[in-house]
């Protein structure tokens, strides 16, 4: 017998069938007939308090599970309200699909409810962004939208769901599923060439390094870094910090980065973070070998780099790059070499070993360490980072196996939703998130999800009673007395909101309640925020041989 099926059963049988089934949404008026859809199609929805967390928690689904993470939102307000948080994943490279609810086509340009031109709004933040056109071409787009959201450089996509087609039926609506082979990325490996005169650069130089866009940082490809240093005997790093050469991350890392003499870009921009590979941040006479999914990147590699100081220039994509670079490689002879990245990278000045804050508020280092003692319980712990200063002192000394952090873009506020959403990626691992205080309020209410969820995840909020990144910044460039407009109320109780929400409270006012309170947290089996009442310093940076000094 012939499936007479709504648009909407079409997008969510389709999902269904390529294994989507985890979707994080905000409800509302214009999808209403994809959550009906949802229950004959087995999807799991996650039901937020703002839209902007379902985009987050979809952004951090992708970058842990390598799978499109799925937002899905009503139309005009809501659209508009998810879109923020687009940034955050075009930057990260986080391959994710916003769907979004849309007036009817057939009620376009009569001023229809929340009639808005979602997806040329969406479209300065997103790989691509269309409106469905029709029923027969629902499943079409949904494979479409995941297939280029994971193609090339992975990013963000969008797709405008007009209510009338999900409503619309079509008889033998089965045979518009899309099929699962549809999803699949379009693959652009390296050309053997390519790879074989990437070899011989690496033979002359005496110092090379090999740099990576943020996709390496994800979960399911992460592990390749080390195995392409290890293969090939050349320093392999990730860079997916907005601090660049002073991510506090990668320790004293600017200093070799400026000793280097061949720079390989495969899939990192040289963009501000690079310092647009100017010296004094690279040697005037560094030379690049620039390899790059997206041709518009290369040439302004190219442009940025200046045309003499490319050696080698290629598009292809970034993981498969890597992969056969590691098939092919040929150990390089720079031991020495190696070993002094490695070093500067695990630098840390010796002077933070000894700091302890005694009775007064805790210094981010001891928070630091208390978290990661935590974290060392687990293979599978997942780190997250979050907010201005204190994000940058918990990258600096916190490591995990997986570890979702801002990013290139700088944005605040997406750990307590990035915490949920990897809890929920993995439900049995301890997840811990540190953020800032001015950071925690974009999305406490994301604490109820937590809550009527049962997703145990810690979020750890340094409370400095300030926007303290901007605050450094008045201070430097304008001086103390002119410093203004950053403060936030001292020594608000978080912990006890979190606890009137139904999860568990931690106040900690010294550094030795640390790891009591994180012990608490974890045995609770409750979304927990533990309120830390830390020193407010300036974030690090990491100088080998001289103190960190204010950033």
């Amino acid at each position: 017998m012939m499936t007479t099926l709504r648009g909407a059963d079409i997008l969510a049988r389709t999902l269904a069938q390529a294994g989507l089934r985890r979707i994080f949404s905000l409800s509302g008026n214009h999808i209403m007939p994809v959550y009906d859809a949802a229950i004959e199609a087995k999807l799991a929805i996650t039901h937020v308090r703002y839209e902007g967390a379902a985009v987050h928690m979809a952004d951090a689904w992708a970058r842990l599970t390598g799978e499109p993470g799925i937002a899905l939102l009503t139309g005009g307000p809501g659209h508009a309200n998810g879109v923020g948080a687009l940034y955050t994943a075009l930057a990260s490279e986080s391959p994710l699909v916003l769907l979004s609810g849309h007036a009817p086509l057939n009620e376009l340009g009569t001023g229809s409810f929340q009639e808005m031109r979602q997806a040329d709004i969406a479209a300065p933040l997103v790989k691509a962004a269309w409106t469905v056109a029709s029923v027969e071409t629902v499943g079409v787009d949904i494979a479409k939208a995941c297939r280029i959201a994971r193609s090339g450089r992975p990013g963000p996509v969008h797709l405008s769901l007009p209510f009338d087609v999900l409503e619309a039926k079509v008889a033998d609506g089965e045979k518009f599923l899309a099929p699962v082979a549809d999803f699949a990325p379009v693959e652009h490996p390296p050309e053997t060439k390519t790879i074989a005169a990437l070899q011989a650069l690496l033979k002359t130089a005496a110092r090379p390094l090999i740099l990576l866009g943020p996709v390496l940082a994800h979960a399911p490809v992460v592990g390749l870094v080390k195995q392409l240093s290890a293969a090939a005997g050349v320093p392999a790093l990730c860079m997916e910090s907005p601090r660049g050469v002073n991510d506090p991350g990668l320790g004293a890392f600017a200093a070799v980065l400026a000793r280097a003499d061949l720079v390989v870009l495969i899939g990192k921009q040289a963009d501000f973070t690079l310092r647009f590979g100017k010296a004094p941040a690279l040697a005037a006479a560094c030379r690049f070998a620039v390899i790059d999914p997206e041709s518009e990147a290369l040439q302004r590699a190219i442009k940025n780099l200046g045309a003499a100081r490319v050696a080698l220039s290629a598009q292809a994509d970034s993981v498969a790059t890597v992969r056969a670079l590691i098939a092919a490689a040929q150990p390089h002879a720079g031991a020495a070499w190696l070993k002094e990245v490695a070093d500067a990278v695990a630098f840390r000045p010796a002077a933070w070993r000894d700091i302890n804050s005694g009775d007064g508020p805790v210094h981010p280092v001891e928070l630091g360490r208390a978290v990661q003692d935590a974290l060392n319980t687990s293979p599978d712990a997942v780190f997250i980072a979050d907010g201005g200063e204190i994000g940058q002192w918990a990258q600096a000394c916190i490591q995990a196996p997986a570890r979702i952090i801002n990013g290139v873009g700088g944005s605040i506020g997406s750990a307590v939703p990035f915490a949920f959403a990897a809890r929920m990626a993995r439900p049995q691992a301890p997840v811990i998130a540190v953020m800032g205080d001015g950071a925690f309020g974009f999305h406490l209410m994301e604490f109820d999800t937590a809550v009527r969820d049962g997703v145990p995840m810690i979020v750890v909020v340094g409370n400095d009673s300030c926007w303290n990144a901007e605050h450094q910044i008045q201070l430097r460039s304008y001086g103390k007395e002119r410093a203004h407009g950053c403060e936030l109320r001292g020594g608000t109780r978080y912990d006890l909101a979190v606890a009137a929400l139904g999860g568990h409270g931690e106040l900690v006012t010294r550094a030795a309640e640390l790891k009591p309170a994180l012990a608490r947290a974890i045995a609770s089996g409750k979304p927990a925020c533990i309120n830390v009442m830390i020193q407010r310093l300036a974030a690090p940076t990491v100088t080998a041989g001289a103190p960190a000094a204010a950033h």
